[in-house]
């Protein structure tokens, strides 16, 4: 998502785990960027996502990642606890979270990409992705390809909110 600016991306270093604690996802995105700014000393950018559906009043939403032990476990638990819900509408969410090299926050945002759940996974071994189903590409969230990613996802569209405050922060004209 970076690609474009004349910029050099670091991931996270390995032996930083940062405890998601937070109550929504800007807290448990705060967490993860201040934690990583005042170990690595730059510019820092995390996020948080998870899978909101509408029958279950927004659940698992920031509990997406720990809503069962294994990805199978969490396609049953879910496609279970909606089975009798003719409307399968849900949305995956992002917020990024940009801090300075102090660890200070400069600014967030947050991406949607709407969908519907699937009554089964569209491929094999996959995890919600495989049952969400994006109609604007007519495909599931996992069959996207990158640009579509970028334009209809929900991180590719926090990331395109929060370009502006990198690029000034970085002092980068496009």
């Amino acid at each position: 998502m970076l690609g474009p600016l004349p910029v050099e991306v670091q991931q996270q270093p390995k032996d930083l785990n940062i405890e998601e604690t937070g109550s929504t996802y800007l807290e448990n995105a705060l967490l993860k960027a201040k934690g990583a700014a005042k170990i690595t000393k730059t510019l820092t950018i995390a996020d948080d996502s998870g899978l909101e559906v509408d029958a279950l009043d927004g659940s698992p939403g920031i509990y997406s990642a720990r809503f069962a032990r294994t990805n199978e476990e969490k396609l049953k638990k879910i496609l279970k606890s909606i089975e009798n819900f003719p409307y399968r509408s849900a949305r995956f969410r992002s917020v990024m979270v940009l801090c300075d090299w102090e660890g200070n926050h400069i600014t967030d945002s947050e991406g949607i990409c709407w969908g519907e759940l699937l009554e089964k996974p569209a491929y094999p071994n996959g995890e919600f992705e495989s049952i969400f189903w994006v109609r604007e590409a007519k495909c599931t969230y996992g069959e996207l390809n990158q640009e579509q990613l970028s334009k209809l996802g929900s991180r590719g569209k926090a990331a395109r909110a929060l370009a502006p405050f990198l690029r000034k922060e970085l002092r980068i004209d496009i």
